[in-house]
């Protein structure tokens, strides 16, 4: 045998030729197992050994995910000019016979049936402002829907079909606090109107706050496909319980992008629980407020890290109030579970049902404690006094109220906010062409600082010939002035 290039006698090669060392025995052993798990790796045998698949899961779920159609009658400007603000400011809606058009403007989304009488759950912006909702079961049964109750600041939407006795799917609640960081999931909906779809994914994560579609950011991410027309649809765990309402996505495009979330089913339990005992939304309070707390806020309290939320203000006579919570207190659990901030703690408090008892994990000078804590609903201290305004004032066709907790609840204010909100607006009014909202709240009347509505009548009775008005819309104050 010639000797190849690099291989010389008396080198390497010889080595080989030698009888096998302890090291080239383990060696050859490791191969002979390589053979062996080789041969193990045959050809599958039957469709069970190869047979991996959602079936069964899309089987459960998928007959009690239902498409929802939308019609909604709008008006459009008569001429493409009058779309444009430009023109609308110089010539008004009498340009070029500005008459507006009716147009019936189509819809669609998805929804989940949760109950066996035809209760089905949406999202209220699926069918916000609808006037005719069509329900398909994927049998291709259609029927008319009726809105049983809305909760917008959850984004959430109970409606009801007639069946006529007879039998409807219907898709079990899961516990979404149950739920982890990747668990699998499937999305089911009804994405761009092509019909039923099932897409499969993880949960990327849990608790996500930033979301800001709802006024209770607290959403499950998901990988999971969901489009246009997801929305109102289910996410659905492998045991095909639902844990979750397709709510929104992140997207530059329109499309998917993998980053999708659902608002948690323990959320959607309780909102249609309390619509189904009444239509009226009810919610318990904490009736307290703080802070999230930060690296430093721990630093300067002694805590391991920064979690939980820094209480600042506690309402005199409510829940807190009555459990021993005070300010200073930093609230670390609701019920055994974490508070990583204050929109954690708000969705904590809106998952439990009113008139329940919860427990707050308190961290007080350097030592936890535990707080039992009675979860009432938000009284309506002072009362509404509902009143529309009318006559020769800017706010005319403005509905206002007085401030208590329980219209700053309604409206999505503080509820430590005081004085006079506006809760409706009448189209075609003077308030309307003012821009005025429901939940702004009129701060003061030509320098008169509003603490009811009965300070508000006062004012407007003197007729001014000039009204000087100063709004709070969120974090910014709006001040007006009308008349000579």
């Amino acid at each position: 045998m010639k000797d190849r290039p690099g291989m010389k006698r008396g080198g390497w090669w010889e080595a080989w030729r030698r009888p096998l060392g302890a090291a080239a025995l383990a060696l050859a052993a490791l191969l002979a197992a390589a053979t062996a798990s080789a041969a193990d790796r045959a050809v599958p045998q039957s469709r069970e050994q190869i047979r991996f698949s959602f079936a069964p899961v899309v089987k459960m779920a998928a007959p009690a995910v239902v498409n929802i159609y939308t019609r909604t009658v709008v008006d459009e400007p008569s001429s493409p000019l009058l779309a444009d603000p430009f023109f609308r400011r110089f010539f008004g809606d009498q340009f070029m016979g500005g008459v507006p058009r009716k147009r019936i403007q189509n819809a669609l989304g998805s929804g989940v049936i949760v109950g066996k009488d035809g209760t089905i759950v949406t999202n209220d912006h699926v069918i916000k402002g609808a006037e005719q909702i069509t329900v398909v079961l994927p049998d291709r049964r259609e029927f008319a829907a009726k809105v049983v109750g809305t909760d917008p600041r959850a984004d959430i939407a109970v409606l009801h079909i007639d069946n006529h006795g007879a039998p409807l799917p219907v898709l079990e609640y899961g516990d979404s606090d149950a739920v982890e960081v990747g668990d699998l999931v499937l999305a089911i909906g009804n994405p761009f109107g092509v019909g039923q779809t099932v897409t499969s994914g993880i949960v990327s994560a849990l608790a996500r706050t930033t979301a800001g579609v709802s006024d209770y950011n607290f959403f499950i991410q998901t990988d999971a496909a969901i489009n246009p027309g997801n929305s109102g649809g289910a996410l659905v765990t492998m045991d095909g319980k639902l844990v979750g309402i397709n709510t929104a996505i992140y997207s530059r495009s329109g499309g998917s992008v993998g980053i999708g979330f659902a608002i948690p089913s323990n959320m959607v339990r309780v909102v249609v629980a309390s619509i189904l005992s009444g239509g009226k939304i009810e919610r318990p309070w904490l009736g307290a407020k703080g802070e999230s707390v930060n690296p430093d806020i721990a630093s300067s309290l002694g805590l391991s890290r920064p979690d939980g939320v820094l209480v600042n203000q506690v309402y005199r006579g409510g829940p807190a109030d009555m459990a021993g919570l005070k300010p200073g207190d930093v609230v670390l659990e609701f019920d055994g579970r974490a508070v990583d901030d204050a929109d954690t703690l708000r969705y904590r408090v809106a998952t439990k049902p009113v008139n329940t008892t919860a427990t707050l994990t308190v961290w007080r000078r350097g030592r936890e404690l535990e707080l039992p804590i009675g979860l009432n609903a938000p009284p309506a201290i002072p009362a509404p006094d509902k009143t529309r305004l009318g006559g020769a004032f800017p706010l005319s066709g403005a509905v206002v109220v007085n401030i208590s907790p329980a219209t700053a609840d309604e409206l999505g204010l503080d509820p430590f906010e005081h004085g006079v909100a506006v809760s409706a607006v009448s189209p075609d009014t003077e308030a309307a062409e003012l821009g005025v909202k429901p939940g702004d709240v009129i701060l003061s009347v030509n320098g008169t600082a509003l603490r009811s509505i009965d300070d508000l009548r006062r004012v407007v009775e003197s007729q001014p010939s000039q009204w000087r008005l100063s709004f709070r819309r969120g974090d910014r104050t709006l001040n007006v002035v009308i008349g000579s």
